[in-house]
């Protein structure tokens, strides 16, 4: 007879192997949560001296039971709403052509300076993001507006392909940030808190980002030339341009943090008045709303599944009793509150060497969050450090999915070039995370004054 503990290890091996064989992370979950459910109850049953017979049906009734319960409360949580319209909203604004107007925007203040290109991509993405929540669908829509420009006046492709990359990563800390209403969701916290406390740490990161690239061409002005410099005829016609997108942003936030809006109603909301503001332009034909919602309902589906395989694993954690373990095993080490908090991040960051960024977030989150809790850290300001590491994970090799991304818009330029390119922005990110610890209030300022 096994411990449950051991079937919790077992368990954690057997994913932890079908990941590496390229699973797909929700099936692998579902796959590990419903057998190791079921044997972890079997032994539990065991342990109490049932036959092995009685031991044999209860296991299979408390796994069947957790696999139907908790695939339902899933897929019928309404707070879960916000992201296939979030995602939708983005969708619109992206075949519309809205994010071109706000690069054109960013560069038309912007463009005349060194790297001044590269820095309009950094603030686009952060605006796109603001209206997408994806990381994914920022580097895609800024890439393909930003990259064939940033050819044309000669940017070094490391410096370029960085940018890109690196600003694509915003979309999973500035709201509606996807990986934020999938936190908020397990582990029970507010959702429009959690969209308030990334406003500032994402205005800062990306003012971060736009400092790490004017340190670069600073240092070597070749990187990155001077481009045009537009007039205040030119610069008018920018603003007007990115009037709709900025529009729609600081309505649905403005909403959200005056209590105007649940962020349900807010995304409701942003998603209708996106596709009026699509249609009074003409921009929007048969053939791009067909694109559109094949496109919203592939992402939603894949986020739902992915939360599914999550609902079912985090039970069976629980139920092997590891995560009380990890929290028994790392508050007795003598290394103090920010010691663990150091350990968590460097292994977050190992993580995310080679798993997708939301996938980390399901898996990690049934151990991680009982040690957060039980060293009494502000659970919407540690949403905000996660979110930040996972981004890092999205530009760190050998997985970084943001670079795979950039390499499919730009092929021509290796690995290795971007690679080298996205470093000075990782080591960025790292600078937001210390300033996060010194200054919790960075996060929590925002949330604490919501009505």
């Amino acid at each position: 007879m096994m411990s449950v503990e051991t079937v919790g290890v077992l368990g954690l091996v057997c994913l932890f192997v079908m990941l590496a064989m390229r699973f797909s992370v929700a099936l692998s979950m579902i796959i590990v949560g419903f057998f190791g459910t079921l044997l972890a109850t079997q032994q539990k049953m065991l342990a109490l001296g049932l036959p092995a017979e009685r031991a044999a049906s209860q296991g299979w009734k408390t796994a069947l039971s957790n696999l139907s319960g908790e695939t339902f409360e899933a897929a019928s949580n309404y707070n879960l709403l916000v992201i296939p319209l979030f995602i939708l909203m983005g969708n619109l604004a992206g075949v519309s052509g809205m994010s071109n107007g706000l690069f054109r925007a960013a560069y038309a203040f912007l463009g005349h300076l060194r790297g001044g290109l590269a820095s309009a991509t950094i603030a686009g993405c952060a605006g796109f993001a603001a209206l997408s929540g994806s990381s994914l669908a920022a580097a895609v829509t800024m890439g393909r507006v930003a990259l064939p420009e940033m050819r044309r006046f000669r940017y070094d492709d490391g410096l370029a392909t960085g940018a890109v990359a690196a600003g694509g990563t915003l979309g999973f800390l500035i709201p509606p940030s996807g990986g934020m209403i999938i936190y908020a969701i397990l582990t029970e916290q507010s959702i429009g808190q959690l969209f308030m406390a990334g406003i500032i740490p994402g205005i800062l990161l990306s003012l971060l980002f736009i400092g790490v690239i004017s340190l670069q061409v600073w240092r070597r002005p070749g990187l990155g030339p001077a481009g045009a410099r537009s007039d205040l005829a030119e610069k008018r016609r920018a603003l007007i341009g990115a009037a709709p997108i900025t529009t729609v942003i600081g309505l649905t936030i403005a909403g959200m943090y005056t209590g105007f809006f649940t962020p349900v109603e807010a995304s409701a909301f942003g998603a209708v008045l996106t596709f009026a503001i699509a249609l009074a332009e003409r921009k929007l034909s048969w053939r791009k709303m067909h694109l559109v919602a094949l496109q919203t309902m592939s992402a939603t589906s894949t986020i739902f599944l992915i939360l599914i395989g999550a609902f079912v694993f985090i039970p069976f954690m629980s139920l092997t009793e590891i995560p009380t373990r990890m929290v028994e095993f790392l508050t007795a080490l003598p290394i103090g509150s920010l010691g663990i908090l150091a350990v968590v991040i460097l292994v977050y960051i190992f993580l995310g060497t080679f798993l997708e960024g939301i996938a980390m977030l399901v898996l990690t989150l049934p151990v991680v969050m009982p040690i957060a809790a039980a060293l009494g850290w502000d659970l919407v300001w540690f949403g905000i450090v996660v979110v930040i590491v996972l981004e890092m994970g999205m530009i760190s090799p050998p997985v970084g999915i943001n670079v795979f991304i950039v390499k499919s818009i730009a092929p021509d330029v290796p690995m290795l070039r971007i690679f080298a390119g996205i470093w000075p922005f990782w080591f960025a990110m790292i600078l937001m995370l210390v300033l996060l610890i010194v200054f919790p209030q960075i996060a929590l300022f925002l949330p604490q004054t919501m009505f």
